[in-house]
């Protein structure tokens, strides 16, 4: 496929190291940049070629008309968009960042020229940088790509392409949608993975000597670099509080069954039910009529029925 638009990756850790070897194993023209000197030393001894700079990167990405990846942690957004507003102000644009308000606010802040569509692939690990990554990251993922009004669907397909070529489900979500649900299902467990982390290392050595798979599982990532966690979690906050707001009712319903009766049946039968809605849940796939009129609406739309989209019209 190398013919398919060239991909420039602005941060080159797990996710965006995973997407810079999506784009150059399909056969684009594909590079990245990284603050990171180890990341760019290792991605380089690897084969793919890393510009000595984010301006370099980004110069390219208007030469060739690329589509720009920022693959960078949210705090770190602002200062790359300040250089791509001077060498790359109306690039076509996405990001892999997990939450997409404060992104988008950003970029019509410092870089209003740019075409700009959010992107949040649903993957990851508890592990960071560019060893970490894979091109089989994101096979079978969900991939989220905002959807709201008035963004260019020219940079939408191709985000979405992006997205199948990495064996990627598209999933079209308005952006505050968006951060309302990866609150509950993203957000949220990293809160609650740390508070149980916390709860059982202050068993002291008997308990951890006894922590076996639901504590291991419910604790997996907390493993995560708690730097990149707090970025993502507090780029969230309103929608996060409200997640929190929701468990916390919950808990202190559990609380006052199991101290006024003892009992914890409702919590555990609801909590049973939850997850056998996930394992149940069978989204559809459908192939997306760019054409059609309201094509960002009837796009929105498929994201709030959990649609994943698996191909384009125009294809």
């Amino acid at each position: 496929m190398t013919d398919a638009r060239a991909v420039c990756v602005i941060g080159l850790g797990l996710i965006g190291g995973s997407v810079l070897r999506v784009a150059a194993g399909e056969g684009r023209t594909a590079w990245g940049s990284t603050e990171s000197e180890a990341d760019a030393r290792q991605a380089r001894a690897d084969g793919y070629d890393v510009a000595a700079s984010v301006d370099e990167a980004l110069a390219r990405a208007t030469a060739q008309d690329a589509l720009v990846v920022l693959a960078v942690p949210l705090p770190a957004v602002d200062g790359v968009l300040r250089r791509l507003r001077r060498f790359a102000p109306e690039c076509r644009l996405t990001d892999v960042v997990s939450v997409k308000a404060p992104v988008a606010e950003a970029v019509a802040r410092l870089a209003p020229d740019a075409r700009y569509v959010g992107g949040h692939p649903m993957a990851g690990t508890s592990r960071s940088g560019w060893p970490a990554g894979s091109a089989d990251l994101f096979r079978d993922a969900a991939w989220v790509v905002a959807a709201d009004e008035g963004l260019d669907l020219e940079v939408w397909a191709d985000v979405a392409r992006l997205a199948f070529s990495a064996g990627a489900a598209v999933v079209p979500a308005a952006i505050d949608e968006h951060d309302a649900a990866v609150a509950r299902i993203s957000h949220l467990p990293h809160v609650l993975a740390a508070v149980l982390a916390t709860v059982g290392a202050d068993g002291g050595p008997l308990a951890m000597t006894l922590a076996a798979g639901s504590f291991r599982d419910g604790t997996r990532v907390a493993g995560s670099a708690p730097d990149l966690v707090t970025a993502m979690c507090e780029g969230n906050r309103t929608a996060l509080l409200a997640a929190v707001d929701d468990a916390l009712g919950r808990l202190g319903a559990a609380r006052g069954s199991l101290a006024s009766t003892g009992g914890l049946a409702a919590t555990i039968r609801a909590g049973h039910q939850g997850r056998l809605v996930l394992d149940g849940h069978a989204p559809d796939a459908v192939t997306a009529d760019l054409t059609v009129p309201d094509a960002l609406a009837k796009l929105r739309e498929l994201g709030r029925r959990g649609t994943r989209v698996v191909g384009l019209r125009p294809s």
